[in-house]
């Protein structure tokens, strides 16, 4: 600010002289900020990757120094240019305009489209200019997309491409609207060979390109304060006659409503594309797994069924007596507000945790966490009930009661998991779904069923360990695995022991009489068969001494990994099914 004023009070000055000359500022040394509305050098500008350096606000970049800012050096490779439209309205002045634009803006067209590297890993990149048309999706930009996303699937590469658009190209009419099944199609295709696709939403991504690549992704990020809709503002606001409400079509406002995984700045975004390009590689080191079971592990160990024996005798202490206190003394235990919740564990488990937000229908529920994370080399989906720390973060997170959203995302995850065969691994943790007036109008119980019918399918490895209640069918939609285990103080049952009362004895008071019959501890439902293991805490467990019982979980989930890996697709599904027929 103390430049824009030193500036601005030249200007005033030279104004005043008898020459009357203004002070000569070279071309490009300059550039103002539309938000602030200062003036700021383009150099500084470049150097903050191209954010104001006095408001934060996000200057729109072209495309060649969009690929400078991800890819490694010297490593993008441009493909297919020079591909000319061919003006199929016939309209007039089309070809003039486009060959003005190709030598004002260097491109051949509104994107470009090449392989790379982003920190050593090969991907095939697209990126939109919004110099060029607005970015709009005229034949070629479809043409070359499509052509790039047919290389990449060929070559079994992932794909990024970093929306930009103003939407279908008017000028090409109902051509320019096949794009959106002509690229969508071709994302179909590498969709099912079990490729990753990142879809980056810049400012601004609206009207065809939203409705098509864009929102296609199978994470899909955006940079801050991004403008993404459909239609856009002015439209909206002319259709419907009212005024739109601040941040409405910002990219903050589709992350809060499920269509975002992550708002990412800019700075960062080449370090989280390698981190989640990372992840999604074919081959993978798990030897950290082998090397947590080796631990465990005597010399005489030599058949499956020993090693697995020792593995969760020395996790859990499998053999040794549970401690004996009544049932509504595990249901305090577990309640109690100073247990941890999910996110503890996933901090102490996994490493390079990336959160996924969502359902990409309606909202992300704050009452689960998901996400991609390695266990010791091992890439795996997390899924994590979380009822949060404090009043504030408790009441924010609905007290861990899931809604449909919160359903619908974590199958989001599963199935993206099973696309990409990664082991899933749920921590339970809920005093029930929410039963609210919006959950049932938004379908709570199909999201429940669903979740339970595709996670009795689901082609790749699932565990599930109830950390704290395991409260009725939102428990079980969390927990239809190939084995569930319990921690020793946690509770799993039809519904509360509250609830069981009022409904059987209409008196909430007899609870604690109702918790002793439902047969809903640890030690219960183990006898019973509902849950394999049983995981030893201290009592009461805090998050302070987590820690100490930390070891034993990341050994049990070891051996479970190392197990349940050498199992066909087949083998794993019909124990998995036969688990649950017997009961």
């Amino acid at each position: 600010m103390k430049f824009n004023r030193m500036f601005k009070r030249t200007v005033k000055e030279s104004l005043k002289s008898p020459s009357d000359v203004r002070p000569e500022v070279p071309d490009g040394l300059l550039k103002k900020c539309n938000a602030c509305k200062a003036a700021v050098f383009e150099e500084d500008v470049i150097r903050n990757y191209n954010i104001c350096p006095h408001c934060n606000n996000y200057f729109r970049v072209n495309a060649y120094s969009r690929v400078e800012m991800i890819a490694d050096r010297g490593t993008f490779e441009e493909w297919d240019r020079g591909i000319k439209s061919i003006n199929p309205l016939n309209y007039k002045g089309y070809p003039e305009k486009l060959e003005g634009l190709k030598e004002k803006t260097g491109l051949d067209e509104a994107v470009i489209t090449g392989k790379a590297e982003i920190d050593g890993i090969p991907v095939v990149l697209g990126v939109c200019d919004g110099r060029f048309l607005m970015a709009s999706m005229g034949e070629v930009v479809g043409e070359k997309i499509a052509r790039a996303v047919e290389r990449a699937t060929g070559e079994g590469l992932p794909v990024i491409l970093f929306a930009c658009s103003g939407g279908a190209r008017m000028q090409e009419g109902i051509v320019s609207l096949m794009q959106m099944a002509k690229t969508s199609a071709a994302l179909k295709r590498h969709s099912d060979a079990g490729l990753l696709y990142i879809s980056v939403l810049t400012d601004p991504t609206t009207g065809g390109v939203t409705a098509s690549f864009a929102m296609l992704g199978d994470i899909i990020l955006a940079e801050p304060g991004a403008l993404i809709g459909f239609a856009g503002p002015r439209v909206i606001e002319q259709t419907i006659g009212q005024k739109l409400p601040k941040g409405f079509q910002r990219a903050e406002f589709l992350l809060e409503h499920g269509f975002l995984d992550g708002i990412v700045e800019r700075s960062k975004m080449r370090e989280t594309l390698g981190l989640i390009l990372y992840q999604h590689r074919k081959e993978q080191y798990v030897d950290g797994i082998q090397e947590v079971v080796d631990s465990a592990l005597s010399a005489d160990a030599v058949t499956r069924d020993v090693i697995q024996h020792q593995i969760f005798q020395e996790a859990f202490g499998e053999g040794n007596p549970l401690k004996k206190i009544n049932a509504w003394e595990h249901v305090e235990l577990a309640r109690d507000k100073t247990r941890p919740t999910g996110k503890d564990y996933i901090g102490l488990l996994f490493q390079d945790f990336v959160e996924m937000h969502g359902d990409r229908y309606f909202r992300d529920d704050p009452a689960v966490i998901g996400g991609v994370a390695y266990f010791h080399g091992q890439p795996v989906t997390v899924l994590v009930q979380e009822k949060g720390c404090g009043t504030k973060e408790t009441i924010a997170r609905n007290f861990g009661m899931v809604s449909p959203d919160g359903y619908r995302k974590s199958l989001r995850l599963m199935k993206q998991a099973e696309k990409f065969g990664r082991p899933v691994i749920c921590l339970v943790d809920t005093p029930g779904a929410f039963c609210g007036l919006e959950a049932e109008e938004r379908g709570q119980g199909e999201a429940i069923a669903r979740n339970i019918y595709e996670l009795s399918g689901l082609k790749v490895p699932v565990l599930s360990i109830v950390i704290g209640e395991g409260g009725s069918g939102g428990a079980l939609a969390f927990a239809v695995a190939d084995e569930v285990w319990m921690m020793e103080h946690a509770v799993y049952s039809i519904l509360s022991p509250e609830g069981f009362a009022s409904i059987l004895w209409k008196d909430s008071k007899r609870a604690k009489e109702a918790a002793t019959i439902m047969k809903m501890t640890a030690r219960d439902l183990k006898k019973l068969g509902i849950v394999e293991h049983v995981i030893r805490e201290e009592e009461p467990l805090t998050r302070e001494n987590l820690l100490d019982t930390i070891p034993k979980i990341e050994l049990g989930i070891a051996g479970f990994l190392q197990e349940y890996g050498t199992y066909s697709q087949e083998q794993l599904l019909e124990n998995r099914y036969q688990r649950f027929r017997k009961f």
